[in-house]
C-alpha cells in the first residue's frame, strides 16, 4: 500500500502574494478621491461638529464671557418657544404645499412632453430654464415683475380687464412665497416624471389599449404604479431642499406676515439677537430633518437602480 501525499494547494501561495498588490492597487484606485474626502470633511463636518457643540451652550455674542454649557436646554426651548414651533408649522406647511403642487404641474407637463408634437425640444428647454435661474433672482423677479402692486405683471393684467389691484404679498404672504418656488420646482419634477415615464414598457401599453383600455385606465393601472417610484423620489428631494429654503422667504417677505420658516428663525437668532447657542440648537435640528429625509430619498434611488438592474 503505497502512502499518497498531498501537495500544498498551489494557489495560496499566489493568493498571499496578490493581496498585497490588491490592496496596493485599490489603494491607488482611491487615492484620486482623498483630497476632495478631506476637502468635504472640512468644509461640511467640522463646522458642523462645532455648530453641535455650540449648541449645548448658552452664548450670546453680545456677551461672550457669559456664556456657559447649558446641556440640552437650547433644544428644549426650541421645541417649547411659541415663535420656533410657529416656525417649524410653516416650515411644515411650506413643503407640503410646494411638493405637492409641484408633483401636480410636473406630472402634467411630463405627459405632455411625453407625446411627439413639433418643436417638443424647445418646449422642453423653455420648461426648464425656471429651474436653472439663481434663487434669488427667481424670487426677486416674482417680487417687483409680478407681485408689485403698481406696476407688476399681475396687477397690470387686472387692469387691464377692469378687475382689482391687489397687494399679492401683503394679502397671501405665504402663497406668494409658495407659488414663487412651486415655478421654480416644477421643473425638477417634471424631469423626473418624464424620465419614469420614458422608462415604461410600451408593449405593456400597447397590448392594454389592444384589449380596450382608454388612455385613463392606462394611466391609472399602468402609468400611475409604474411611476409611483419616481414620484416618492421627486418628493424626497424636493422636500430636502424647500424645508431648508430661505431665499424666497428673505427675499419676497422678510419672514414678515407669519412666513418665517425655520430656516429663517435660524438666521433671526444668530444675526439679529445673536444667540448663537439657540440658533445652532435650531439648526441641528433642521439637519437632523434633512438627514432623515435623505436616507429615504436614497433609499428610493437605490431600489430604482435595483429595478433597472433586474430589466436588463
Amino acid at each position: 500500500m503505497t502512502a499518497t501525499t498531498t501537495a500544498p494547494l498551489a494557489t495560496s501561495p499566489t493568493r498571499t502574494a496578490r493581496q498585497p498588490s490588491d490592496k496596493l492597487r485599490a489603494w491607488a484606485t482611491r487615492a484620486p478621491l482623498l483630497p476632495a474626502l478631506v476637502f468635504m470633511i472640512v468644509v461640511t463636518q467640522l463646522p458642523f461638529v462645532a455648530t453641535l457643540v455650540i449648541s449645548f451652550f448658552d452664548w450670546n455674542a453680545l456677551y461672550p464671557k457669559a456664556r456657559h454649557f447649558t446641556g440640552f436646554d437650547n433644544y428644549q426651548q426650541v421645541l417649547s418657544d411659541a415663535d420656533l414651533r410657529h416656525s417649524v408649522w410653516t416650515t411644515v406647511l411650506l413643503t407640503v404645499a410646494v411638493v405637492l403642487a409641484s408633483l401636480v404641474l410636473g406630472m402634467l407637463l411630463a405627459l405632455l412632453l411625453d407625446r411627439k408634437f413639433r418643436g417638443r425640444g424647445f418646449v422642453r428647454t423653455l420648461l426648464i430654464a425656471p429651474f436653472l435661474v439663481v434663487p434669488v433672482a427667481a424670487a426677486l423677479l416674482w417680487k417687483h415683475v409680478l407681485y408689485n402692486p403698481e406696476y407688476g405683471l399681475l396687477n397690470g393684467l387686472l387692469h387691464y380687464v377692469g378687475g382689482p389691484q391687489p397687494d399679492w404679498i401683503s394679502n397671501t404672504p405665504l402663497l406668494a412665497v409658495e407659488a414663487s418656488l412651486v415655478w421654480q420646482w416644477t421643473p425638477f419634477m417634471m424631469l423626473i416624471l418624464l424620465a419614469g415615464l420614458q422608462s415604461r414598457d410600451h408593449q405593456q401599453i400597447e397590448a392594454a389599449k389592444v384589449d380596450g383600455a382608454s388612455d385613463w385606465q392606462v394611466f391609472r393601472y399602468l402609468t400611475l404604479p409604474h411611476l409611483r417610484r419616481y414620484l416618492e423620489l421627486g418628493a424626497l428631494l424636493g422636500s430636502i431642499y424647500i424645508v431648508q429654503n430661505f431665499d424666497a422667504v428673505f427675499t419676497i417677505t422678510s419672514g414678515g406676515l407669519g412666513t418665517a420658516n425655520l430656516p429663517y428663525t435660524v438666521y433671526q437668532s444668530f444675526y439679529q439677537a445673536h444667540e448663537n447657542g439657540l440658533a445652532s440648537a435650531a439648526g441641528v435640528l433642521v439637519v437632523i430633518g434633512s438627514i432623515i429625509i435623505a436616507t429615504f430619498a436614497l433609499r428610493v434611488v437605490s431600489s430604482l437602480f435595483r429595478e433597472e438592474a433586474s430589466r436588463a
